[in-house]
């Protein structure tokens, strides 16, 4: 056992070791600090380009993973290829099933303006070539060639007609024959007085003349078609020559793409088919504007070019983070308007998701974002194990609603996704998720600590040079950047160790240089950075200030001066998310004959978690193992947190209950005044626990609202030594004797500390102790015996 001194309670940083005055003659921080095994294993991860190398990166919040991982992905993605445009036009061949085609960076942009002057002239070189004296001559040579063969026929009909005795006349319903008799047309009512008998043959002339007049009706249909084909013919050549050389600058331009080949030839057919659609009827338009102007407009939105990933202006691979990854950010969509009520998409509403954006490239997502999101983890593998982007949508994809929609082309796949998480959200993916272990191969682990060298320690001080310049603070001189480094062993809770949260120490950074300003200083001092440690805790301690109120008025009874048998002062930790701070709480023991063990008290309550408990029957491990080898541990203790309504887990108080346990049995007090923490195995070994520092300052405060005595402190195991990093005013107490910090390595020392007793002492009044509880119930046994045989 040993005691402290004053100069291992803290690690101090002495300005004078830095090389320069402030930090305005060093230069910033390059790159991350502390992170070798991180970078490492970025480095491999972003180079393996083989399919399932995606990368998650772990570690605590604050570490900087983000910003590591975008520096990293950054650097590189500069080097690589730029990958292609991509569009989705319109498929003539079935319409819901819009076609993906890529094109080199910038040639997406190029097509979509080229179709769109291709559609403006169009509407301008179609109506001029049907407006043209030449189509109106070609035309109306074609009629009159025909017409002059119809009429020529219709004559011949005529004259076959008379010699059967009819005329023919044209009606709405089509050309009939009526009879003539003396050279006079007759009505159907004279027709209807006839004799039977003229009746009679002027039905059998007529059956006669229809069978002869059927050959020529024939020819005279057969020449209004070809007129119609002619006519057909005429305007597709006319089509052709407006259109043919627009498509012709096309296909020379993009010759060298087959998709897009492919597409103009649809095009050219689709316009030749609906050539009435570009021939304007000013009286029509000028009746109809509105109807017609739209109607216009939606048959010529099927010639335009969806730009749906742009890399004309991406410097090498694109790099993309996004920040609110929903379903749709994601993945893509397909959005829809109201068109009176109904809701109606087409093409040119698929919009492109952070996929398809980042696709030949790097996209960064927060794996807590993507798992909270439904449904985006689910499509987010299965795009990573088929390598293409299917757009869809959500709701008929997973059958909660089936919609009439669009069902694009998929998109091949090429991305190399970056997750960042925590350690839990990653070990809970890696053990219950098949497809994680197989998609994201490379691990980024992010330690939270490292090492207290002179490396790290030039480093820190250029990362605080770093934020000055970005966050434009003011410089720090070197008694603030050693003050800045000893805040970072504090949050590490190791004097060898620095904190790799850097968020932590940015708001250190922050608030010191408000202190400055208000202090009005040019450089931020040591004492701005004290300050601003001192009232960021100030904001957030109110709960700890009441506890200690609590102890000051008696509310919580516990004592830190005198002696007590059976009464130890345990420290525990309460984390609040924003603060952690030491609570001191009496445990008290009792002990008589019995055959029950040791009982926890709050474990029969349920107010005790597993490890607590695992920490009570180690200590009837090590009583039975030291005391009860030559006769039968009869025993029942009972140990009791007092006041204690929150519930307790954790073994840094199987220590503390055994001192208790021991102080009872050996009926020997225990010094009020000193407060213990430390696990103890079956062997009675003090095992290191956490929180030390916060426990120490925990029961500092208590004293020090009670009355400092100069007796009191606090027994800790050998082994977190390290750990502490003491606030001043308890290191100055250390010095001044008003307060002490004991190490131990087995019970035995921290026993004598306690008690003052040498623990031979202990140890025989503890076995005593013991046999005579095995007697009294042996004896007590033997008379019930007695007494039932009687």
């Amino acid at each position: 056992m040993r005691e402290l001194s004053a100069n291992e309670l803290k690690k101090c940083i002495d300005p004078n070791l830095f090389n320069f005055e402030t930090t305005e003659t060093i230069k910033p921080l390059e790159g991350l600090i502390g992170q070798e095994r991180a970078k490492e294993s970025m480095e491999f991860g972003l180079k393996i380009k083989q399919k399932g190398y995606n990368i998650f990166i772990t570690g605590l919040t604050g570490t900087g993973k983000s910003s590591f991982a975008l520096n990293s992905v950054n650097k590189i993605a500069p080097l690589e290829k730029v990958p292609d445009d991509w569009v989705y036009v319109f498929n003539f061949d079935k319409p819901s099933q819009p076609i993906a085609i890529n094109l080199k960076p910038g040639d997406g942009r190029q097509f979509q303006n080229d179709m769109r002057d291709f559609v403006e002239q169009l509407q301008r070189e179609v109506p001029k070539a049907f407006n043209s004296k030449s189509y109106d001559l070609q035309k109306n040579e074609i009629v009159k060639k025909f017409q002059d063969r119809k009429n020529e026929l219709i004559q011949e009909l005529n004259e076959l007609a008379k010699n059967f005795g009819f005329v023919l006349k044209e009606t709405k319903t089509g050309i009939v024959s009526i009879p003539v008799i003396d050279g006079k047309q007759i009505s159907n009512e004279e027709y209807e007085q006839l004799e039977d008998e003229k009746r009679k043959e002027i039905e059998t002339k007529a059956v006669n003349f229809e069978e002869k007049a059927l050959q020529i009706w024939k020819d005279i249909q057969n020449i209004d078609k070809e007129t119609r084909d002619a006519i057909h013919e005429l305007d597709n050549n006319v089509g052709l020559f407006a259109v043919g050389h627009l498509i012709d600058d096309l296909r020379e331009k993009y010759g060298n793409y087959n998709s897009v080949m492919k597409y103009l030839d649809s095009v050219q057919k689709d316009i030749l088919e609906n050539l009435d659609n570009f021939r304007s009827d000013d009286e029509e338009d000028n009746q109809f504007p509105f109807i017609i102007k739209r109607n216009k407009k939606d048959f010529l939105k099927k010639y335009s070019v969806n730009l749906f990933v742009d890399n004309s202006h991406t410097n090498g691979a694109p790099v993309v983070v996004e920040y609110n990854p929903n379903y749709n950010n994601v993945l893509g969509s397909i959005e829809y308007e109201s068109d009176f009520g109904v809701a109606i998409t087409d093409f040119t509403k698929i919009k492109a998701g952070a996929l398809h954006k980042a696709n030949g490239g790097y996209i960064i997502l927060q794996a807590k974002d993507i798992l909270t999101y439904p449904y985006v983890w689910d499509a987010l593998k299965r795009t990573l194990k088929t390598d293409k982007i299917a757009i869809e949508n959500v709701t008929s994809s997973y059958g909660l609603l089936s919609i009439s929609s669009l069902k694009p082309e998929p998109i091949e796949l090429n991305v190399k996704v970056i997750l960042i998480g925590t350690p839990y959200l990653y070990y809970i993916l890696y053990n219950y998720d098949d497809d994680f272990k197989k998609l994201f191969k490379v691990k980024v682990d992010f330690n939270d600590v490292m090492e207290l060298n002179d490396e790290n320690i030039s480093k820190m001080a250029s990362f605080i040079k770093k934020h000055c310049i970005e966050d434009k603070l003011r410089q720090f001189h070197n008694t603030g950047v050693a003050k800045v480094i000893e805040y970072s062993t504090r949050i590490s809770e190791d004097q060898n160790k620095l904190t790799t949260q850097f968020n932590d120490i940015v708001e250190i950074l922050y608030e010191s240089n408000i202190w400055a300003e208000i202090d009005e200083s040019e450089v931020v001092m040591a004492k701005h950075v004290e300050k601003a440690i001192k009232e960021k805790i100030k904001r957030v301690n109110m709960i700890e200030e009441k506890y200690i109120d609590y102890f000051k008025d008696g509310t919580f009874l516990i004592d830190v001066d005198g002696e007590k048998v059976g009464v130890v002062n345990g420290l525990s930790v309460i984390n609040l998310g924003d603060y952690r701070f030491g609570k001191p709480s009496r445990i008290t023991v009792t002990t008589y004959p019995g055959e029950e063990g040791v009982v926890n008290i709050e474990r029969e309550t349920k107010m005790s978690g597993h490890i607590h408990d695992k920490g009570v029957m180690i200590i009837t491990g090590f009583i039975g193992n030291r005391y009860a080898l030559d006769f039968p541990l009869t025993l029942s203790a009972r140990i009791c947190f007092e006041q204690l309504y929150e519930g307790v887990e954790g073994d840094s108080a199987s220590s503390t209950e055994l001192y208790g346990l021991l102080s009872s049995l050996a009926d020997v007090p225990i010094k009020q005044g000193i407060a213990v923490t430390g696990s103890v195995n079956q062997f009675g070994v003090i095992q290191p626990v956490g929180g030390v520092t916060h426990k120490i300052e925990g029961f500092y405060k208590l004293c020090k609202v009670k009355g400092l005595t100069g007796d009191q402190g606090v027994i800790i195991p050998e082994q977190n030594s390290n750990n502490l990093v003491l606030d001043d005013e308890v290191i100055d107490a250390c010095k001044k004797r008003k307060f002490h910090i004991y190490t131990v390595k087995t019970i035995d020392e921290g026993m004598e500390i306690l008690t003052g007793e040498k623990m031979s002492v202990i140890n025989e009044r503890v076995k005593s102790k013991l046999k005579s509880f095995y007697d009294i119930l042996t004896r007590d046994k033997e008379s019930a015996n007695k007494e039932r045989n009687v």
